[in-house]
């Protein structure tokens, strides 16, 4: 399975993207999901992560402007980012946990990343 995240681009402070991290192939669920981000010259952070619970984290910095979720009806998942600002620039990398419809239990798979530029 190959994880395709896609969504991003440029976009004014303030404004918002929505970035998509979808399955290549028909999986049965995902279970974890995570968004990571690399701004130019930095380390990969964590931005957010969902469990197959439902449960939640957030890093400090989009905190109150970013949610995550999960479709497995679509075997999709999502990043909404409101509130942009120039800091939120970077490319931003999905990694998710699931089960393919075959049973085989994928971990720690990472899609190719998605760049979002915050600019006026």
């Amino acid at each position: 399975v190959q994880l395709q995240a896609s969504g991003g681009g440029l976009v004014q402070p303030g404004g918002s993207l929505r970035l998509s991290c979808a399955a290549s192939e028909n999986i049965w669920s995902f279970n974890n999901m995570g968004w990571y981000r690399q701004a130019p010259g930095k380390q990969r952070e964590l931005v957010a992560t969902i469990t197959s619970s439902g449960t939640t984290n957030f890093g400090d910095s989009v905190k109150g402007r970013f949610t995550i979720s999960i479709d497995n009806a679509k075997n999709t998942g999502y990043l909404q980012m409101n509130s942009l600002n120039a800091e939120d620039t970077g490319v931003y990398y999905c990694n998710a946990d699931g089960i393919m419809k075959n049973g085989y239990q994928f971990r720690g798979y990472w899609g190719q990343g998605t760049l979002v530029t915050v600019s006026s």
